[in-house]
């Protein structure tokens, strides 16, 4: 059921354009890592029919996974709108959380009312290097939270994101993943050819990087 999902979502990412593809110029993650695919879960706000259904699944995965959830936390910025939805479907309330303090105001880093103790999963738009959630998740530990899982809706399954999230010891779920993007989409014949490329790429993300330097 998890896998045929996983290809549902992945053809969605596909039909609404939110995955491109360049390899002769590729895109520059912020991380520096040098990417010839990009997933853009942003477009998916343009998109309400599927939006809706990413929305329930990740509702109802969060649900049957961690059915101690008490609160929601969105990562921002991508994560926020998708922890948003959720927590109306579940009916429970959210945070979220900032890359930084603010420098004025009450000089915050998560917005919102959280007690302390409370159980959170955070939630994500993807998964890359894991860095911009795991630190969200730390920030939220550090204010009294007990993170019990992280979710997003795209996995690109990094070597260098599954250890980070090995050495954090926390429990990841995602809709779909790299590996069902491109069992989707070497479906279309005019990425085929590009097969070789995206498989080296994700063997080893950091040496194609510095090879397209």
């Amino acid at each position: 059921m998890i896998q045929k999902q996983s290809l549902q979502v992945a053809q969605i990412l596909l039909d609404i354009k939110a995955v491109s593809l360049s390899p002769e110029k590729p895109f520059l993650w912020t991380s520096g890592l040098k990417s010839p695919i990009y997933c853009d879960n942003r477009l998916m706000m343009g998109h309400p029919k599927e939006r809706s259904y990413i929305v329930e699944q990740l509702a109802t995965r969060i649900q049957e996974t961690f059915p101690e959830v008490e609160y929601l936390a969105g990562v921002a910025t991508a994560g926020i709108p998708y922890a948003s939805m959720v927590s109306q479907i579940l009916d429970l309330p959210m945070v979220y959380v900032r890359s930084d303090a603010k420098k004025h105001g009450k000089k915050k880093a998560i917005e919102g009312s959280l007690p302390s103790q409370s159980k959170v999963v955070v939630i994500e738009d993807l998964i890359s290097t894991g860095k911009s959630v795991l630190q969200a998740a730390q920030t939220l530990a550090e204010e009294g939270a007990e993170i019990i899982g992280c979710a997003a809706i795209f996995n690109y399954q990094l070597p260098i994101g599954i250890t980070a999230f090995e050495y954090a010891g926390y429990p990841l779920i995602t809709l779909t993943n790299y590996e069902s993007l491109i069992q989707q989409a070497l479906l279309q014949e005019e990425l085929k050819p590009y097969r070789s490329l995206l498989e080296s790429w994700h063997r080893n993300p950091e040496a194609w990087s510095q090879e397209m330097e």
